[in-house]
């Protein structure tokens, strides 16, 4: 009985070991989710020249104390399906952070925002998930969020990844 045990605790310690790589690799970027704006204030309107969809915006920030990060090629998706890809070069100095906005603007380093360029809301009201994609396709971070239960106040949550 002892042999079947001690080759049991020896599968289950290598299983343990092989796992939790592939898991860290998974979320390893400084590249983050900092917080969504996932309900525009006032009554939601996706038209474009009358609507709110610039107030909905994502945050997305460099963790990194060492490394810029360039965004082109960066994928944000929704738990449907819905995508945007950082078409151009927008730089991340460590620390730094950008807001991902609806609708149209003019993309700024400075003001840090990007804008997507179309005027429908993105993110659900009540619940979502975000996924960041890295250029290569790795994931580079997964944010989700209820309304009832990481913001009870319904005002969209801006806070720390968790």
């Amino acid at each position: 009985m002892r042999p079947v045990t001690a080759t049991a605790l020896i599968a289950g310690a290598l299983a343990c070991i092989v796992a939790t790589p592939a898991q860290a690799a998974e979320y390893h970027s400084a590249l983050k989710v900092r917080g969504v704006q996932y309900d525009a204030p006032g009554r939601d309107s996706n038209s474009c020249s009358s609507g709110n969809t610039d107030e909905e915006y994502l945050i997305i920030k460099n963790y990194s104390s060492t490394a810029t990060i360039n965004l082109k090629g960066y994928v944000v998706k929704d738990a449907t399906g819905n995508r945007f890809t950082f078409t151009a070069g927008h730089y991340l100095q460590p620390g730094d952070y950008v807001k991902l906005r609806g609708g149209h603007g003019t993309d700024s380093d400075t003001r840090n925002v990007v804008y997507r360029d179309n005027c429908n809301f993105l993110w659900n009201n009540d619940r979502d998930t975000i996924y960041l994609y890295k250029p290569s396709g790795g994931r580079s971070d997964v944010h989700s969020y209820t309304r009832s239960g990481s913001d009870p106040d319904g005002n969209g949550y801006i806070g720390y990844h968790s």
